[in-house]
């Protein structure tokens, strides 16, 4: 028998292992289609209905023409209304509202006379980054007041006209930014999950020594292991991209040959992580732990959540060994400003040593385990 026979058959083999029981197959579809419309519309970075609790102790126009502002506000959800100051320490002590507005008693009388009119915002800080972003829509909403106040007239002719404009994404849409990184962390859950389990569960089920006494090389059980994980990766890669078109509506401005071909890739690195991880394990409950022990600092250092330049400078280093801190690079560069590709090149660059070491040293402990 050829080689490359004893591998198809090897590779059959590992589809019918993975495919074979209903469950499994049910793991490998819903859970990754539920995880990318779940996370896509949960992780946002926008603040919706947020509610407010305000204090006006204001009698004028003014108040309450900024009082009617807030109100007509969509970001604002319910707002409460207080004449009493503890309550406003009440409300944001027991997290009822994320901000609170005062307005002063003189806050009418002081635009009227042309005087600076000062309102007080405070915040939740406990919920910093929506708070941030909600200081930032009352604060909008103050300055457009202010705007059309007889100073604000006066001075308006003076002030110089701003307009901002958005690239790669014009109206600002967080499913745009998200939905493209998620696309790259479920196929790294999914891979490093799939197969971390493949050779704990030879050992589980008592089929690691036949493949050990079997004609197939070293070479071949590990391409075995490792071609079949990466089909289903690039199956996944499709679906998502798919629904990321004509479900969320996400333009791909890319090429479809530099995707899957950086695809291969980062999962060819994900893969020798995941081979890694069930060289060393003995059941699959181990493989499974070690590869969620890999899954979230992956993400953390990746830039997903927060920007790699906002880390500490000892940490940032280790984001170079992060396999999808490149791959988020290249997949919403893709999708939303067609990368060029020497960009591309260069976060192909890493992931391609990337995977040589992982699948190397994977390679390296499965002999050290045959001995």
């Amino acid at each position: 028998m050829g080689g490359g026979t004893r591998l198809k058959a090897l590779i059959v083999k590992e589809f019918l292992a993975i495919l074979r029981d209903p469950k499994g197959r049910m793991i490998l579809i819903v859970p990754p289609l539920l995880q990318l419309f779940v996370f896509s519309y949960a992780t946002t970075l926008e603040v919706k209905n947020a509610d407010i609790i305000l204090l006006n102790r204001d009698s004028g126009g003014w108040g309450w023409e900024l009082v009617q502002r807030l109100d007509g506000t969509p970001t604002i959800g319910r707002i409460l209304i207080t004449g009493d100051p503890a309550q406003v320490r009440a409300a944001i002590d027991g997290q009822r509202v994320l901000a609170a507005v005062e307005i002063g008693p003189a806050f009418s009388r002081d635009i009227e006379a042309g005087r600076p009119a000062t309102v007080q915002i405070l915040l939740d800080g406990r919920r910093s980054n929506a708070a941030q972003i909600v200081a930032g829509y009352l604060n909008q909403i103050v300055a457009d007041l202010a705007a059309e106040t007889p100073r604000g007239r006066r001075t308006e002719a003076k002030a110089p006209t701003v307009i901002a404009r958005s690239w790669f994404n014009p109206n600002l849409l967080s499913q745009w930014a998200m939905v493209p990184g998620l696309v790259a962390i479920i196929a790294l859950l999914t891979g490093l999950v799939v197969t971390a389990l493949s050779i704990a569960r030879e050992r589980e089920f008592g089929t690691f020594d036949q493949l050990m006494v079997s004609p197939l090389r070293t070479h071949e059980i590990l391409a075995g292991k490792m071609i079949p994980p990466i089909l289903i990766g690039l199956a996944h890669i499709t679906a998502f991209l798919v629904v990321s078109i004509f479900v969320f509506e996400i333009p791909f401005r890319g090429s479809l040959f530099v995707l899957y071909g950086s695809s291969v890739v980062y999962l060819a690195a994900v893969v020798g992580l995941g081979l890694f991880i069930s060289a060393l394990s003995m059941t699959q409950q181990q493989a499974i732990l070690g590869a969620f022990m890999l899954m979230v600092p992956m993400v953390l250092l990746s830039g997903f959540a927060s920007p790699i330049d906002n880390m500490p400078e000892w940490l940032q280093p280790l984001t170079r060994l992060d396999p999808l801190r490149y791959y988020l690079v290249i997949v919403k560069g893709l999708f939303l400003k067609d990368l060029a590709l020497t960009e591309v090149i260069a976060n192909v660059v890493p992931l391609a040593a990337i995977a040589v070491v992982t699948l190397g040293a994977a390679a390296w402990l499965f002999r050290r385990r045959m001995e």
